[in-house]
């Protein structure tokens, strides 16, 4: 497995899906996750402070809460992916509005892009992940095997 070129991970048909978003962006969110409830509800739920805790409160879905992305709650989403504890992110992003935590954005982004995470940032997006086929089915993702790549490098060095 360690020099494997990927390695294998499985979704499950249960989905554990994280649910974040902007303060300009929390109305349609709230909105989106009404819509889109009857789905939802066969999922496992979290999300980062305020918007989780304003899901559940308008729509009666549980939403697992994490801090509020300024003090940490996007980091921890990016913790729970290394973890194979999310499988997808729904984060409604205000690409309009400055952020103060605009360089954890960036990590959590950075990580979902690393672990093969599908990631929504808008509703049409969001549109598209959770009418996909794969929400009723397990998916295997492929993740680079990153062990193996600083391995083959370490291997160049030493060389040298």
């Amino acid at each position: 497995m360690l020099q494997d070129e990927y390695i294998n991970f499985t979704i499950t048909k249960q989905k554990h899906i994280a649910l974040i978003a902007h303060d300009g962006k929390k109305k349609e969110m709230i909105q989106w996750v009404d819509e889109n409830k009857e789905i939802l509800r066969n999922h496992f739920l979290s999300g980062t402070g305020t918007t989780a805790r304003l899901i559940t409160e308008m729509t009666d879905l549980p939403v697992k809460a994490y801090n509020s992305g300024p003090l940490g709650g996007d980091q921890q989403i990016g913790s729970r992916i290394v973890e194979g504890n999310i499988d997808f992110v729904v984060f409604f992003w205000d690409p309009l509005e400055s952020q103060p935590h605009d360089p954890d954005v960036k990590a959590l982004l950075r990580i979902a892009a690393v672990y093969d995470i599908p990631i929504a940032y808008n509703r049409a997006s969001a549109d598209f992940l959770i009418t996909s086929k794969y929400m009723n089915e397990e998916y295997e993702r492929r993740v680079i095997n990153y062990n193996r790549t600083i391995s083959d490098r370490l291997d160049e060095l030493t060389k040298e």
